[in-house]
């Protein structure tokens, strides 16, 4: 059996740590969006998606703690568990990303149904409510789809521009809520665009970041499986011993010399 290069070694383990440490912190973060959600009515939407993270992040970080031993021990079996458990988990994710790429614009359009089927929001829950005004304060923007109209007289206060805004405002109208508990003629300024452009545009961004950090953790795989690949080629490298190879003619020679210095004595 051969000898591993040191170096590459230690940069096998440290790729195989890495990448335990990344299955370690997804599964974390699994239980604790498993653990938030689990009241919600919406669970069941989620639930394959969890279930698919708890498979992807219990198998990765199990063939990570067996490359680990392989390479620590140089046993051949682990490697080639580990490195054939890799490259399916290499091509499983680049079928998640081609997925997630080919349907980016269905969750976006489910996005966008999702927030429409809440209008008239007058009739919206006190939970969609909340939330739609975090995202006015967050996106700085008011209603979904036609604006502040969307609120007909309750505009919130979520509505109301904010002194450092760079978005668009325009004056509230004077027969909306704002005004209930006002006594001054100055006017109220709020948010002219609605929200649903800034919902859609945000769905893009955390698909595009997904797909994003789904493919830098494809990469690492790779690599860790090419250092796993060359560490096997060198224990599969047999040591060729030099052979001693033994010349009558220098010997003579060598011993004739000596012998006729010991004649000339």
């Amino acid at each position: 059996m051969g000898k591993v290069n040191v170096w590459l070694k230690r940069s096998y383990i440290i790729l195989t740590v890495l990448i335990g440490t990344i299955s370690a912190l997804l599964l974390a973060f699994t239980l604790f969006s498993h653990g938030y959600m689990h009241e919600d009515e919406e669970i069941e939407r989620v639930l394959g998606s969890l279930q698919i993270m708890y498979g992807i992040s219990i198998g990765t970080m199990a063939l990570a703690i067996i490359g680990v031993f392989g390479a620590c021990k140089e046993k051949k079996w682990a490697l080639i568990v580990f490195a054939v458990g890799m490259i399916l988990g290499s091509l499983f994710m680049l079928l998640l990303e081609i997925l997630a790429l080919i349907a980016r614009p269905m969750i976006a359009a489910d996005g966008k149904h999702h927030y429409l089927d809440l209008l008239p929001l007058s009739n919206a829950s006190e939970n969609s409510v909340t939330h739609l005004n975090q995202i006015e304060m967050n996106f700085e923007c008011c209603g979904l789809d036609q604006g502040y109209l969307d609120w007909g007289y309750d505009i919130p206060e979520s509505c109301v521009c904010n002194e450092e805004s760079k978005h668009p405002c325009v004056a509230a109208p004077r027969n909306s809520s704002l005004f209930k508990q006002r006594s001054s003629d100055m006017p109220i300024m709020i948010y002219e665009e609605p929200c649903l452009q800034y919902i859609t545009a945000h769905i893009y961004f955390v698909i595009n970041n997904m797909i994003g950090i789904m493919l830098g953790i494809t990469l690492l795989l790779i690599l860790s499986v090419v250092t796993c690949v060359l560490i096997l080629c060198q224990l599969n490298r047999k040591l060729t011993t030099p052979t001693m190879v033994y010349s009558q003619e220098a010997t003579a020679g060598n011993y004739a010399i000596l012998t006729e210095a010991a004649e000339l004595t």
